[in-house]
């Protein structure tokens, strides 16, 4: 009489396979998590980047801030991420470039610019 059925070897092998797989699908989790996770930096470094750089758009031409050279405009914390925030203001024939400049660390650094170039 022959039984039917699966042999020790052939669960093990099985099970083995499985393993394998699920293995491949948590690396994938991993990498999915670190993906949203940048994404979620980008777009609150954006939101912050957003806010300064209208503001700073709207300023008239002759306001304190906006005299050309390097200014620092404060960090803002998010989520426990510092978001270091700066401007960069150039005149050139009446027209001013400003450069609007986001950074953050999260185990590497990030650096977002927004610019624009405005006249009277």
């Amino acid at each position: 009489m022959k039984e039917k059925g699966f042999t020790l070897v052939e669960v093990l092998i099985g099970m083995i396979i499985l393993a394998v797989g699920l293995l491949a699908l948590a690396g994938l989790q991993v990498t999915s998590i670190r993906g949203n996770s940048l994404s979620n930096n980008l777009m609150q470094a954006t939101y912050i980047a957003q806010d300064g750089f209208e503001f700073m758009k709207n300023l008239p031409l002759d306001h304190a801030s906006l005299t050309e050279g390097n200014h620092r405009d404060g960090d803002v914390t998010v989520s426990g991420i510092v978001f270091k925030r700066s401007y960069s203001i150039v005149s050139n024939d009446g027209l001013k470039t400003i450069n609007y400049t986001v950074s953050w660390n999260d185990g590497k650094n990030h650096t977002l610019t927004f610019s624009t170039i405005r006249s009277q």
